[in-house]
């Protein structure tokens, strides 16, 4: 289960790490768009929580391996999601902040990018 929720997860989260590293201005005007929109604040929470308990209903595994990153990617969508749904106000302020840091998106960017790619390698290879 977890090299097929590698394959999966590991390609999204390098495209969007790549996008953030290299178009951070693009991506901060989406989320600008996106945190203008309450209900899709909540569709995307509804989301969330759906994928993050598909991943720690069948992967809450924790092994101290390469694998306890899945399983903690899981729980954290869920936390994220239950936010968005519970919370959209606080999402709003803190989506807001990090709209302002260029830098940081591109950092964070490049983190996601190698965690992705490690995801990737781990499911490819």
């Amino acid at each position: 289960m977890s090299i097929w929720i590698a394959k999966l997860l590991g390609p999204i989260i390098l495209t969007l790490g790549v996008t953030m590293a290299f178009t951070p201005r693009n991506l901060q005007e989406m989320t600008k768009q996106f945190l203008a929109d309450r209900p899709l604040i909540l569709i995307s929470g509804v989301l969330a929580m759906i994928a993050g308990l598909s991943i720690v209903n069948t992967h809450n595994l924790w092994n101290w391996d390469w694998r306890l990153i899945i399983t903690l990617f899981g729980w954290a969508l869920v936390i994220g999601g239950i936010f968005r749904v519970a919370a959209p106000g606080l999402v709003l302020k803190v989506g807001e902040s990090m709209m302002d840091q260029p830098i940081m998106t591109r950092l964070v960017g490049i983190c996601w990018s190698l965690l992705g790619a490690f995801l990737t390698f781990k499911g490819y290879a």
